[in-house]
């Protein structure tokens, strides 16, 4: 069976046509070519598929897309500025916190997520935060310092003038 539905995707509002079974992965490669969102594991499992739900980190892989109707989905494409990172991604560049970079995504929008809810979090509630997420290369030490200079970068644009 078939539906129509209207979401908010990267700041526009869009309206198509869905088959029920469609999963909001499939939807944002398929149908809008959104390369950021990739499936990993397809259970929800290892954070490759992770988008903003309403500001939530959430698995794509295995959410239908028609239970996003009437939401707003964040994926890596709606952080930057036109040709301009996001200063979450300038922190994983800088940092050097992506190998393969196939998991980076998920991470980075995680952290946003994170940093939004928590702007002052410890080790142990970034390690909780990012347990959805996995990164087959290892960086995770990297990774976590990505966090501490996006966390200060997000602390310095707060008290900019």
């Amino acid at each position: 069976m078939t539906r129509e539905i209207t979401l908010r995707l990267n700041g526009r509002q869009e309206r198509f046509t869905i088959d029920d079974a469609d999963t909001l992965l499939e939807v944002l490669r398929d149908r809008f070519r959104l390369w950021s969102v990739r499936e990993g594991c397809g259970v929800g499992a290892c954070g490759t598929c992770t988008v903003l739900l309403d500001d939530k980190p959430v698995s794509s892989c295995f959410l239908l897309a028609a239970r996003v109707a009437e939401h707003d989905i964040v994926t890596l494409e709606g952080l930057g500025d036109g040709g301009t990172l996001h200063y979450i991604q300038e922190a994983f560049v800088s940092q050097r916190a992506l190998q393969c970079a196939y998991c980076t995504p998920g991470f980075v929008l995680s952290v946003k997520a994170m940093l939004d809810e928590n702007p002052e979090p410890s080790d142990e509630d970034i390690r909780e935060y990012l347990s959805g997420n996995l990164c087959r290369c290892a960086g995770y030490a990297d990774i976590l310092r990505a966090v501490r200079v996006a966390q200060d970068k997000k602390k310095s644009l707060s008290t900019s003038p």
